[in-house]
């Protein structure tokens, strides 16, 4: 059972305890405004979000934008980075003063480990990490979290703040945190991709481009929630619908030869991982 939002403000005095009653969001990039977006779709009050983005044209309708650290008042409890992990060097020293004491860090920056973020905001009360996909937006993300100092009624009002965006989720053992954000984070680019392929075989052998891709989302939107109600495995799901000697059988012998299909995505989420570990050093 998931645990229930907390609805009382706690103090912001202390080294963990954040309600997410206000929440800073620094760059609102792709990620950042697909996640404030699903918020709000959930009936999320504006007023609890604040966004500092100086190239952001504007901000939803309730939700203040701030062009500099200088304008921001300390009114917030939590802040969430949104900004590309490359630019963290340059950018922390200048956000100190929105940062310190009493203020949650949740990231979104890939790669960039609690150890990073504790060197780069070291007044802050608590770091979490968090790795969500663009189905933010409509409230169909897994969200990973992975925290260093919050208390357990901080976790659960963490928790309960970004399963508004989907199925929120723990991490408790870092090392596997680029495998995940390969798996989740990343995830969604090789379903689009598998998609395109999809339709783009059909087109090879004859159908029309339109119509191909029309099937194809189709096929993928249905099979996709079918598979998420049911109480078998996919692969189970998958055994079910190929009939020996049938159509789907013979198409799924060609996936399945040599373990094809499972070779490939372990090694491109293997490559992705690794790139994970890449920018945590900083390459």
């Amino acid at each position: 059972m998931r645990p229930q939002e907390n609805t009382a403000k706690l103090p912001l005095k202390g080294t963990y305890m954040s309600n997410i009653e206000q929440l800073l969001i620094i760059g609102c990039g792709n990620m950042g405004g697909a996640m404030l977006a699903g918020w709000l779709a959930a009936g999320v009050d504006p007023s609890r979000f604040a966004i500092l983005d100086p190239a952001l044209e504007e901000a939803p309708e309730g939700v203040a934008l701030y062009r500099s650290p200088d304008e921001v008042p300390g009114k917030h409890d939590a802040v969430m980075l949104g900004f590309k992990p490359q630019q963290l060097g340059k950018l922390a020293p200048g956000m100190q003063g929105v940062t310190g004491e009493g203020v949650t860090i949740y990231s979104l920056l890939a790669g960039l480990t609690l150890a990073q973020l504790k060197e780069a905001y070291p007044s802050a009360a608590a770091h979490v990490r968090v790795m969500p996909n663009l189905s933010s937006r409509i409230n169909k993300s897994p969200i990973i979290l992975l925290e260093d100092g919050l208390d357990a009624s901080a976790r659960d009002a963490a928790f309960a703040h970004f399963d508004k965006l989907g199925t929120a989720v723990w991490l408790e053992d870092e090392g596997k945190f680029d495998l995940v954000t390969a798996l989740a984070g990343s995830g969604p680019g090789f379903v689009y991709r598998f998609i395109d392929a999809l339709a783009e075989a059909a087109v090879s052998l004859g159908l029309e481009k339109e119509q191909a891709t029309e099937l194809a989302l189709a096929t993928v939107d249905g099979s996709s929630a079918l598979a998420a109600g049911a109480d078998i495995s996919p692969g189970e799901l998958a055994d079910r619908v190929a009939s020996p000697g049938g159509m789907t059988r013979e198409g799924m012998n060609v996936l399945d030869a040599d373990k094809a299909l499972v070779k490939l995505l372990t090694d491109t989420l293997a490559a992705t991982r690794d790139r994970g570990a890449e920018l945590s050093a900083g390459d």
